[in-house]
């Protein structure tokens, strides 16, 4: 039996759940149809598992430098396994709330896979979404006004390095370990390599990182990059940049792996345990049905315009699956900004350049705005604030100064062009930057804005005074 509603939504991950509560908000019959878990890649497979293993290794690595604040601690060890289970505890405690939030709303919540059918008797436009039941019940027909589709990303593997699940691993299979390796090869320097890096190493594992481009985490600001490099040597990671990564010389076995890579000229082995590949994530477009609609798929994603819609104006598309900033709170405001536009909410397009950037690792990188390089190439006649963590007061408190707050300015306009960090909880100080990115202030703004002290935020508006040369502690 065919289920009339507003909106059906294929995918429960992050964009797709929270497009369902606007959704609801706004008084539609909504549906979501999700084959794994409700919460997506994000909270099972990406950010909330990641962080908390970010997390556990952390307080690892500040326990074994206790001393440092005068706490002697005899025999610090690690285990692992309560490690993992604490990861898997916050996991299913935020599944948890996730579904409440669809019970309250009202969305009714379909386990299985969703496909898009073409015109037929139920609809003479495709849309109609016929489900696959997990559990092997007779496939539901839902006959939505609008569709979303959701369905995320997965990681992207090299050709002829193929995950196994044993030696070459996925981030999907890494936070599945039972035990560390004691060394490994990332091959991809990017958000999720790094991330990854940073926390295997402060667990004390054999890191090695290979990659492609001549800097790690290539799309951040050149300081940036550079800096992370520096401190993650400091940390004891071995980091090969400019190196092409050849599968064909892949050789396993005996509990190792071997892989070369050509790195200036010359080909370089690398051996460890296991290796990670982190070289971004493919869309999830197969299928779901996009053959049967003229939704048209560019270079492995799906094309939307401005509102999310597709070629196919009553179906939107958001998240991961468009391409784009591949991030959680990036695909929750797609989701949110699709939905209000086929309720006739009028909503503002997103402004892209107005999104913070986050890395996770130890030390942390956030970012909104263009970098020094990309204000350069676009003309800008550029003003530079920059002022380092090592003279601020609750840096050293936590052990934690290394590190610097960038802002650059239009010299012209005096407009905040991108604030760039690097440094201790810089994630969560990046919102202040982010508002004033929203609210157009400058430098001068946010330098008469009183931070406290001590705070780590002081940072920020130390270095809008250094875009005019008047920081006050340097």
């Amino acid at each position: 039996m065919a289920e009339e509603y507003d909106l059906v939504i294929l995918g429960g991950g992050t964009g797709g759940y929270v497009a369902a509560i606007r959704a609801s908000q706004l008084g539609l019959k909504t549906a979501i149809v999700e084959k794994g878990k409700l919460g997506g890649t994000c909270l099972h497979k990406g950010c909330i598992p990641s962080k908390a293993l970010l997390r556990s290794a952390e307080v690892y690595a500040t326990a074994k430098h206790s001393e440092d604040f005068g706490v002697k601690i005899n025999g610090v060890e690690l285990d692992f396994t309560k490690v993992q289970s604490r990861k898997d505890g916050i996991v299913e405690q935020l599944h948890k709330g996730v579904q409440h939030l669809m019970k309250q709303g009202k969305i009714d919540v379909f386990e299985g896979l969703g496909r898009i059918l073409g015109p037929s008797i139920f609809s003479p436009m495709p849309g109609t979404i016929s489900v696959e039941m997990n559990n092997g019940e007779e496939n539901a027909m839902l006959i939505p006004k609008n569709v979303i589709v959701a369905t995320g990303s997965r990681p992207r593997s090299l050709p002829g390095l193929e995950i196994d699940g044993d030696y070459v691993l996925s981030s999907d299979e890494a936070l599945s370990l039972d035990a560390l390796p004691k060394s490994i090869i990332i091959v991809g320097g990017g958000v999720i390599g790094i991330e990854w890096a940073s926390m295997l190493s402060d667990f004390d594992v054999e890191v090695t990182v290979v990659e492609y481009a001549d800097k790690i985490v290539p799309t951040e600001d050149h300081e940036i990059s550079k800096e992370m490099q520096r401190l993650m040597k400091k940390k004891g990671v071995k980091i090969v940049t400019s190196a092409k990564v050849l599968p064909e010389s892949l050789e396993t076995g005996d509990g190792m792996v071997t892989i070369k890579a050509e790195h200036k000229g010359e080909e370089k082995s690398f051996t460890a345990d296991k290796i990670l590949v982190s070289v971004g994530r493919q869309a999830n477009v197969e299928g779901i049905g996009l053959e049967n609609t003229d939704i048209k798929v560019e270079k492995g994603f799906i094309e939307v315009n401005e509102f999310f819609q597709t070629k196919e104006s009553h179906i939107y598309a958001i998240g991961d699956v468009i391409g784009g900033l591949q991030l959680a709170h990036v695909a929750s405001h797609e989701g949110i900004t699709a939905v209000e536009h086929m309720a006739n909410e009028k909503p503002d397009p997103i402004d892209y350049s107005l999104i913070s950037k986050c890395i996770y690792s130890n030390p942390e990188i956030a970012s909104v705005g263009i970098t020094e390089q990309e204000a350069k190439e676009k003309g800008y006649n550029l003003k530079v604030g920059k002022f380092s963590f090592r003279a601020i007061g609750k840096a050293l408190v936590y052990g934690e100064s290394d590190g610097f707050v960038k802002i650059i300015a239009d010299k012209d306009s005096d407009d905040i062009l991108g604030v760039h960090m690097i440094g201790p909880h810089v994630t969560d100080m990046i919102s202040e930057a982010g508002l004033a990115k929203v609210l157009d202030a400058t430098p001068w703004e946010i330098a008469h804005t009183i931070h406290p002290h001590p705070s780590l935020s002081e940072a920020i508006g130390e270095a809008a005074l250094a875009v005019d040369g008047k920081a006050i502690h340097s």
